[in-house]
């Protein structure tokens, strides 16, 4: 019993870094009107300030899962705890922007450490498929609603503290990880590790940074030679780290892992959901503030119902998957996602609100049992790999649906607003105003009359004109995915109950592609 006490103590302990991480995704979003005030940094700094984060932990996570493989899991855990709370310290009293981009990318790289490191660990503490189950639920419950709520946490923050304080979140979190995981947390590593291979950690590197840069530099600038050389650069080194794991006698990255069906399908499914999700969010976001004209801390609150349905699906996600085939929650919950975005597209606040709330329903299942399918199929010395290219796979499905639907998103906003503009609009106020929809906000506040007003109306109702296109777009996209999702796993059955001991693995070995 105090074993079973201590696993589920030690996974609380585990999700409070992904808490924390999926907050700090979403909240310095908020924080750029304070800091920029404050650091004065040019636009490419701000840029830069924003990116940086993503980019560091995407590019890290393969490289830090596998280490954490060879010299333990918990010792990866607890290293990269420590850095992301001095990186936190770092950041929260930047005196510039120089050095916040420094600081933003120290904590995208001991974010890396903390992500396969916690999932990996759940894979190693719960060896029994059903308690899997239910400690994989807690700990995305965790994730996802930290994903909803950072917007409120940030308006809350700033409401009364500076700007630095949104980053100083990390540091009780990170003190709390340091002194319970070393008593809570069991530590694993594979007894046959070999050395870790320098040239694949930099050839992945460059192959995930090249191309995460490439795709979302696309929903900046569009396409041009940047995007082109980053993207062939980042496809040549990936054709080299390919090659290279297939030569080497103990590889980086066990390539059969994608010969089973588990791992593949269930990795496909994330990677197009997500990238629907990234254009669906993009635009959700900036629809609540700058159409609807809620505040930061409005705009959170109304994301409060979706956070709640997020966690409940997750909560009931173990019960649903233990009770039907792959297929029904795999396919089901995707269809579910599906109709939420549908819901979205109407651009009316209520039935916006009430499209988040179904997609936070659907969510639970689908992203529960593609994850867990994921990192079951891995053998546990293979784990923290099979845990990282999870987590790589959906920063790239993000990263392609903020850059194609978003560039899709952009270009409709551009043309319908075109047609619309008021005459007599000053250059300088249209040229603000066909860049972006905030550039539109605040142009018309600086015009007299009721030029400003207008014109404002009619690059919202681009804006709504955009939002509709796009989550048309992405609901279509799901539903498509959730069909060949469906096929793909229509023979598979559902779980047979079987009374084990807690302490056996009893996962029956998957089928492979052929």
């Amino acid at each position: 019993m105090a074993s079973v006490r201590r696993r589920w103590i030690g996974l609380v302990v585990l999700t409070l870094p992904t808490l924390l991480i999926s907050i700090d995704m979403t909240v310095l979003h908020l924080a750029i009107p304070h800091l920029g005030a404050d650091l004065s940094p040019t636009a490419n700094q701000l840029l830069w300030i924003l990116d940086i984060y993503g980019f560091m932990i995407a590019g890290f996570l393969v490289s830090m899962g596998v280490l954490g493989d060879r010299i333990g899991r918990r010792k990866v855990l607890l290293a990269g705890a420590g850095a992301f709370g001095v990186a936190s310290l770092l950041a929260a009293y930047s005196t510039s922007a120089e050095m916040l981009i420094v600081s933003r990318a120290l904590l995208g790289v001991a974010g890396a450490t903390l992500m396969p490191s916690t999932m990996s660990l759940i894979r190693n503490m719960f060896t029994d498929d059903a308690e899997r189950t239910k400690a994989l639920a807690v700990w995305m419950g965790g994730f996802m609603v930290g994903s909803a709520i950072g917007p409120l946490v940030g308006g809350l923050l700033l409401e009364f503290f500076w700007w630095g304080s949104v980053f100083l979140l990390g540091v009780p979190v990170m003190a709390i990880l340091l002194l319970a995981g070393p008593f809570l947390l069991p530590e694993y590593r594979d007894p046959e590790a070999g050395r870790l291979d320098l040239l694949s950690a930099v050839l992945s590197l460059g192959t995930v940074l090249s191309l995460i840069y490439g795709v979302k530099r696309i929903a900046t600038h569009g396409t041009d030679v940047t995007v082109a050389v980053s993207i062939v650069a980042g496809v040549a080194l990936g054709v080299a780290f390919v090659r290279r794991q297939r030569r080497l006698p103990d590889p980086m990255i066990d390539l059969r892992l994608f010969r089973y069906r588990n791992f593949s399908i269930s990795l496909a499914s994330l990677m197009v959901g997500l990238v629907a999700m990234g254009g669906v969010m993009l635009f959700v976001n900036q629809y609540l503030q700058l159409v609807r004209g809620l505040s930061p801390l409005e705009a959170g609150l109304w994301m409060l119902p979706q956070a709640a349905a997020v966690l409940l699906s997750t909560q009931f996600a173990p019960r649903v998957a233990g009770r039907f085939r792959p297929a029904v929650v795999l396919a089901g919950s995707m269809g579910v996602v599906a109709f939420g975005v549908l819901l979205i597209s109407t651009g009316s606040l209520a039935w916006v609100i009430t499209g988040l709330v179904v997609m936070g329903l659907g969510f639970g299942p689908w992203i529960l049992l593609a994850i867990d399918r994921i990192i079951s199929t891995a053998p546990p010395e293979r784990a923290g790999a099979a845990s990282a290219i999870s987590e790589t796979g959906q920063e790239f499905g993000l990263a392609a649906g903020l850059a194609l639907l978003g560039s899709l998103g952009t270009a409709i906003y551009r043309g319908d607003l075109s047609d619309s503009l008021p005459a007599g609009v000053p250059p300088a106020a249209e040229s603000a105003a066909r860049e972006s929809l905030a550039g539109a906000v605040e142009a018309a506040e600086r015009l007299p009359g009721t030029a400003g007003v207008e014109m404002l109306d009619a690059a919202r109702d681009a804006f709504t004109t955009g939002l509709q296109v796009t989550t048309l777009i992405s609901a279509a996209i799901v539903a498509a995915g959730a069909v060949v999702i469906g096929l793909l796993t229509r023979h598979e059955q559902a779980p047979v109950p079987v009374e084990t001991d807690s302490t056996t693995d009893t996962q029956e070995a998957p089928d492979v592609l052929v």
